[in-house]
C-alpha cells in the first residue's frame, strides 16, 4: 500500500451508511479504508491486527457502544487516532467520548465532502469537531463550579437525586420517592453529568461524594 495513504477503519451500525463512507474514503483523497465493521465486538477483534492510523466510530453500536470500544482499543492500538462520527450530541456523551480517548467528534449532519479533510487534520495532530460540539465544550468549561469538599454547583434537588442514586435507586424509584416524573429525573441526571463531567451514574456519585 502507498505509504502516503492514511489507513482508516470504520465502525458503524448502519450497513448503508457504512458502505457510503467506505465508497467516499477508500483510496480517495489520501485515505485508504482497510476495514469496515458493523459492531464494536467485531472491531475489537480485528482492528488491533490492522493497526490503522484512524478509526471512525458511531456511538450507538449494537452490543458494546462506540465510547467503550475506544476505551479498549486505545490500549491495543497505541498509534491510532479515534474520531466519533454520530448523530448523538448531548453534553454527557460528548464529554464521555473525549474522556475515553476520542480526539475528534463529527456529527452526521456535517458535509460529507469535508470528512476526508477532518481525517487528515486528525492524523496531523489536530482535533476537528463540528461547530456545535465546539460550542458545547466551551460552555461546559464555562459552567460555574463550587469547589467545597469536592462538590460542584449542585442544586438541592440534584443532591437528593445523587443520594438516591448512591443507594441504588432506579429512575422510577427516584421519581416515585421525589414525586416527580421519570422524564424530570432524566433531565436532572443529564444536568448532573454535565456539572460533574461524568459519563455514568457511578462516576457521578463517586465524584460528588469525593470518592474519585
Amino acid at each position: 500500500m502507498n505509504n502516503h495513504f492514511i489507513t482508516i477503519c470504520i465502525v458503524h451500525r448502519n450497513k448503508k451508511n457504512l458502505q457510503l463512507l467506505h465508497q467516499l474514503l477508500h483510496n480517495k483523497e489520501g485515505c485508504a479504508c482497510v476495514g469496515i465493521f458493523l459492531s464494536g465486538e467485531d472491531a475489537l477483534l480485528k482492528i488491533p491486527k490492522l493497526s490503522p492510523a484512524v478509526v471512525i466510530l458511531d456511538i450507538n453500536l449494537p452490543g458494546i457502544n462506540g465510547i467503550d470500544c475506544i476505551k479498549q482499543l486505545k490500549h491495543l492500538c497505541k498509534n491510532t487516532q479515534f474520531m466519533i462520527y454520530t448523530a448523538c450530541d448531548d453534553n454527557a456523551t460528548v464529554l464521555a467520548a473525549f474522556k475515553a480517548g476520542a480526539a475528534s467528534y463529527i456529527l452526521h449532519n456535517s458535509p460529507l465532502q469535508e470528512l476526508a479533510g477532518h481525517i487528515k487534520e486528525l492524523h496531523n495532530g489536530g482535533s476537528p469537531v463540528s461547530n456545535s460540539i465546539a460550542r458545547k465544550l466551551i460552555l461546559s468549561l464555562q459552567q460555574p463550579e463550587i469547589n467545597n469538599q469536592g462538590k460542584y454547583a449542585i442544586t438541592k434537588r440534584e443532591k437528593e437525586i445523587l443520594l438516591l442514586l448512591d443507594k441504588g435507586g432506579s429512575y422510577n424509584i427516584i421519581a416515585d420517592t421525589l414525586f416527580i416524573s421519570s422524564k424530570t429525573v432524566r433531565k436532572h441526571i443529564y444536568n448532573i453529568y454535565g456539572k460533574l463531567r461524568a459519563s455514568n451514574k457511578i462516576e457521578a456519585v463517586n465524584r460528588f461524594f469525593g470518592r474519585s
